[in-house]
């Protein structure tokens, strides 16, 4: 599947970063190389990895070096830092997502996606197309130019599965897809997929749920 293809690699023999991400819109993913310059570095997005465990066997030497900056043009001020307090969704550390797309056919769609969300103590998610239509606010977008989530469980619901939306859940560790159309993108990657009108299949889970 092309969206469990990004990520970062070393080549064993020239030992240089190989980083892979979408690129032209996400219709393909390119390989990024830089090949002539040290250091190598890459910057990834919060939670695309997940955590590492700690290794305490490993030893190594702490080398002090002085750097001299005076020579170094500083062109940067760092004046405050000013914690964001607009959005009061935190996707991001969120266990349990349900999200909503452009299949919900209406903005009032998210009333539901809200009722399920409160019943399984989980967040509510949409997809870049929910919030273009503005449906939503773009603080619950999940996807490449939303938040990136790693869930325990990501319910899509409404949600074709564009690979820019497929790269920003990519390390849920459970898949529940509802959706009209069995060769929806969504449908091929979820490990539960449920074929069907969701303003019938999501009212039978919230049913169930609260009994």
């Amino acid at each position: 599947d092309v969206y469990k293809r990004q990520g970062l690699d070393i080549d064993p023999e020239k030992k240089i970063l190989l980083q892979t991400r979408p690129a032209f819109g996400g219709n393909i993913m390119a390989t990024i190389l830089t090949p002539n310059h040290r250091p190598q570095m890459a910057t990834v997005r919060h939670k695309v990895f997940p955590k590492a465990e700690r290794d305490t066997t490993l030893k190594g030497e702490i080398i002090k070096k002085n750097v001299n900056l005076s020579n170094l043009i500083v062109r940067t001020q760092f004046i405050e830092f000013v914690k964001d307090i607009t959005s009061k969704v935190n996707l991001a550390e969120a266990d349990i997502i349900v999200s909503g797309g452009r299949g919900l056919g209406k903005p009032e769609g998210f009333k539901l996606i809200e009722e399920l969300a409160q019943v399984i103590g989980g967040a509510v998610g949409a997809s870049r197309a929910a919030v273009d239509a503005e449906w939503i606010p773009y603080s619950h977008q999940v996807g490449q130019t939303g938040r990136t989530v790693a869930p325990k469980l990501y319910i899509a619901c409404g949600i074709s599965g564009a690979i820019q939306h497929l790269v920003g859940m990519s390390g849920a560790k459970c898949v529940v897809a509802v959706n009209k159309d069995p060769e929806a993108p969504i449908m091929k990657i979820a490990d539960f997929a449920l074929q069907g009108d969701l303003y019938e299949i999501i009212p039978a889970l919230i049913k169930e749920l609260k009994k």
